[in-house]
């Protein structure tokens, strides 16, 4: 037992100034250094960071870095162009100030499923969902709430085909696509919905019962909203696309594509793991492509656009890696053998359950459901593949159970996500995070539980 505990500790010290706002970057190597110190192999401390730690950081890179860099250049592009002004806009006429919950959780779902980045939602949603609110009079707080269901969970998680990063995650490990077990998914993603937008309604009923309004903040609420001329059918044009442009891809074109040729040239290569990513990266790249040829005039300043969308893929992604790099490095540890053996005997003949528990304390440590999802799939995701193998467990069960435990304890309070989200809304932990915890953790953590009980019974469906 006392093998475990210099992985705790660090584990505890990573949560710890994670939450404080320290940068993983820097941290996460420190805290590898430290565990390896107190494990007593500190004569192995620089191999371990220059064998282990940057190369299982840069193997993340090679891996995923197309999907980062692409997904946060549409976004920005999407923004820039006015396409997310004008799909705002025109749900919200459509649809009125009466239903400001529905309005913005279903404007966020949809910018998300169509591959824009959850920040640059966020940002972009904020001014519309003020001044919804203000309108129909329901507390302000519950914006932060609102925002992370439509953004921070099922289109996130669940749906089949999202291009979200941890619905990415798991391909090259299980050799899945982002369709995974897509009947479970829409089940799932149902369930979410219904029931987060249950809650929320709830909540602005019993404010309004007690006479709580929008309240007093000097937000600019009643200010007028950006315009953009961009027609409706064209805005939403590059989301369609994103979804089947991979579709089309999965389904039909590779299937039908012989690849042998390509093993003569890179041996070590496994196409069938890759080709799910291959789908998402030349969908996410004929988008942006699509984008800018149909609106080169209204991209105000295209290389300021494309600058900022690329720079901005960059601290995710490399705080990701960095937290897999800290992940290899604990793994290789004495001590982790003790901590995989009992995960793995965690109901030994359903290794979804396992999986589960597995992701969801690692995607509640790290604050970071990609970072989380990364760290258990680089350490133990062979031995889950081989578990369910054996029992006859289709893998796409595995990677959709995966995706969506990662999803619920990543918003702890110290979730970088939800301080950057409360921070773009001008409040705080104590007025929203509890509204906040129920949409993003309890429902999505019930909604994971239905979507092993129905996978053990029907298996992927």
């Amino acid at each position: 037992m006392l093998a475990t505990l210099p992985i705790i500790i660090s584990l505890i010290l990573l949560m710890y100034f994670a939450y404080r706002g320290w940068t993983v970057l820097l941290i996460a190597p420190l805290m590898a250094a430290m565990a390896v110190l107190l494990s007593g192999d500190g004569a192995t401390l620089l191999p371990a960071y220059s064998e282990t730690f940057m190369k299982s950081a840069g193997n993340y890179l090679i891996k995923f870095f197309p999907i980062f860099l692409l997904g946060a250049l549409f976004g920005q592009l999407m923004a820039d162009s006015g396409a997310a002004t004008s799909i705002v806009n025109t749900i919200t006429q459509k649809l009125t100030a009466k239903h400001a919950i529905l309005v913005v959780v279903l404007v966020c779902a949809l910018l998300t499923y169509g591959g824009v980045s959850l920040f640059v939602v966020a940002f972009a949603i904020y001014p519309i969902a003020k001044k919804l609110f203000s309108e129909a009079d329901i507390p302000k707080r519950l914006i932060p709430a609102t925002i992370a269901l439509g953004s921070f969970t099922f289109t996130m998680t669940a749906l089949p085909g999202t291009p979200a990063i941890q619905n990415a995650i798991p391909i090259p490990y299980y050799g899945t696509n982002a369709f995974a077990a897509p009947g479970l998914g829409l089940i799932a993603s149902a369930f979410i919905f219904g029931l987060g937008m249950f809650w929320l309604k709830r909540q602005a009923k019993l404010a309004a019962i007690k006479g709580e309004g929008y309240g007093e903040h000097n937000d600019g609420a009643k200010d007028a909203l950006a315009t953009s001329d961009m027609p409706f059918l064209l805005a939403v044009l590059p989301l369609i696309l994103v979804i089947c442009i991979n579709a089309l891809l999965t389904y039909v074109v590779f299937p039908k594509v012989d690849f042998g040729f390509l093993n003569e040239k890179f041996p070590n290569l496994v196409v069938e793991s890759q080709l799910g990513i291959w789908s998402i990266i030349i969908a996410l790249l004929i988008s942006c492509a699509v984008l800018v040829v149909f609106n080169l005039k209204r991209l105000k300043n295209l290389q300021s656009s494309v600058n900022t969308g690329v720079y901005g893929s960059m601290l995710p992604i490399f705080n990701t890696a960095s937290e897999v790099g800290y992940g290899a490095v604990i793994a290789a540890l004495a001590g982790f053998t003790i901590i995989k053996d009992g995960v793995l005997s965690i109901a030994p003949n359903n290794p979804l359950i396992s999986e589960a528990v597995a992701m969801t304390a690692l995607a509640g440590i790290t604050g970071s459901s990609s970072g989380g999802l990364s760290i258990t799939l680089q350490t133990l995701g062979k031995d889950y593949l081989d578990m369910a193998i054996a029992n006859n467990i289709d893998p796409e069960l595995l990677h959709r159970v995966a995706v969506m435990a990662s999803g619920g304890f990543d918003t702890l309070p110290h979730c970088g996500a939800v301080i950057t989200l409360l921070s773009i809304c001008h409040l705080n932990h104590k007025q929203s995070y509890l509204n906040v915890a129920a949409v993003t953790i309890a429902i999505p953590f019930l909604a994971m539980i239905g979507v092993i009980v129905l996978g053990t019974i029907f298996g992927s469906f």
